[in-house]
């Protein structure tokens, strides 16, 4: 799995024009599923999003996690993620996973993270989406569970 956290002020998905999710302080997370990933792969950033130190304590510090601030997630799906440029200027998309078991795997991320006590708003898998923020900072993180330490 491949996910792009942002720290934002706000963030919101608009569809057809309507507000359909938005957050105050928080992260949106842009989220892409790829094939022949598995509960290890949502695991480690079920361990590592929520828990990011990269909110500024009382020292001016990034210190503190979405869970010591109380923030919000707004959790995208965006396939586009896996886009392989290596060859020519049109994206490759084989690496993603097929809709039915990335929606899956998408909607399982998303629950866990609420068992965590966080507050989760998320696009629509699959939807076309205008995706709004307020990067603080700016702050955005890559991680890639294809690249964990076991």
């Amino acid at each position: 799995m491949r996910a792009v956290i942002q720290r934002v002020k706000e963030a919101s998905v608009i569809i057809d024009g309507k507000v359909y999710s938005n957050i105050g302080r928080g992260f949106l997370v842009l989220l892409a599923v790829e094939e022949n990933d598995t509960e290890k792969d949502m695991e480690y950033l079920l361990k590592k999003i929520p828990n990011l130190r990269v909110f500024e304590g009382e020292s001016g510090k990034m210190n503190l996690s979405l869970k010591d601030v109380g923030g919000e997630m707004l959790v995208v799906s965006q396939f586009t993620l896996l886009g392989n440029v290596k060859r020519g200027l049109r994206p490759d998309f084989t690496r993603a996973e097929r809709p039915e078991r990335a929606k899956k795997l998408y909607l399982e991320f998303v629950e866990k993270v609420r068992e965590q006590g966080i507050k989760v708003k998320t696009g629509k898998f699959a939807a076309f989406m205008e995706v709004r923020l307020i990067n603080e900072g700016p702050v955005t993180i890559i991680i890639d569970s294809r690249f964990r330490e076991f």
